[in-house]
């Protein structure tokens, strides 16, 4: 076989894989609302969803999970997004769901987005921390995911750790590890509290909205007719299953939360008087 010969087969077999390994929406979820403002676009590789004055729109993942890294790509709403929110999240049913999430708040031209995250247990939140980000994330797709194992969720920014939601159930907390979670995402109107409050509308005269996602991925276990794809005997194989900050990413954690937090529940005396949650209080 001559070299040229050779690279192309090289070649091909690389288009190969990166196709078969290439997230599909179709494939992977389902539009659930928005009468034709959610599209899925180029093959199945794009996503975008629409906000007018009429309806916002929504997806939701096919599959159910119990534990995973998820990966989803944004390029969030741009210019004036003021009462804007563009939702992704994971999240169980029933009035004691589980839930974790990632919501981008929109805002004026020129001014950061919030990024409100939160976590959910046994139908219990009001665990929001606020960040703003160090770019902006309307002019390109940047990396959100998730690390949901035994012991830590894990909020991640393009890798960076962002946040740590530890299991402390040995001193009453309770943690999210009993219940499988679809992926949701949607965009909204929520100009009575999004913006500084709700003291910012929406300017309808810049809709419709748009929001982007590419290149889902989902390092998972698979929950099915009651069973998880997954066993501890594979758990070697899933590095995500017993991931933990080390040293470096603590030290990238504690620069984003000293530079970027702009709220923590643990911190808000006056919304928890009878005293700050339990966690709060525990490494």
């Amino acid at each position: 076989m001559t070299l040229s010969s050779f690279l192309s087969v090289i070649l091909a077999f690389a288009f190969i894989a990166t196709f078969a390994n290439a997230s599909n929406y179709y494939k992977d979820f389902d539009i659930t609302w928005g009468d034709g403002r959610a599209k899925i676009l180029n093959n199945g590789e794009l996503l975008t969803l629409s906000l007018d004055k009429s309806s916002g729109s929504g997806f939701q993942s096919k599959n159910e999970y119990l534990f995973g890294k998820i990966d989803m790509q944004l390029k969030l709403v741009p210019g004036n997004s003021a009462g804007t929110v563009t939702a992704y999240y994971l999240s169980s049913q029933g009035a004691t769901h589980d839930e974790i999430d990632f919501e981008f708040l929109g805002n004026l031209s020129g001014q950061p987005y919030t990024l409100h995250t939160n976590v959910f247990t046994q139908g219990k939140g009001n665990r929001e921390q606020q960040f703003h980000l160090w770019f902006d994330p309307t002019k390109d797709f940047h990396t959100y995911s998730v690390v949901w194992n035994p012991r830590h969720v894990i909020f991640m920014v393009d890798g960076i750790p962002i946040r740590d939601f530890v299991n402390h159930e040995a001193n009453g907390v309770a943690f999210p590890k009993n219940q499988p979670m679809r992926i949701y995402s949607s965009l909204w109107n929520a100009d009575d509290w999004a913006t500084r409050g709700g003291l910012i509308k929406t300017d309808w005269t810049q809709a419709p909205f748009v929001a982007s996602y590419r290149n889902f991925n989902a390092d998972a276990c698979v929950w099915s007719s009651g069973k998880s794809s997954c066993s501890n005997s594979k758990s070697s194989n899933m590095p995500w299953f017993n991931q933990q900050l080390d040293s470096s990413s603590q030290k990238r954690l504690k620069w984003v939360q000293k530079n970027y937090m702009i709220y923590n529940y643990c911190t808000d005396v006056k919304r928890f008087p009878q005293g700050l949650p339990t966690e709060c209080s525990l490494p």
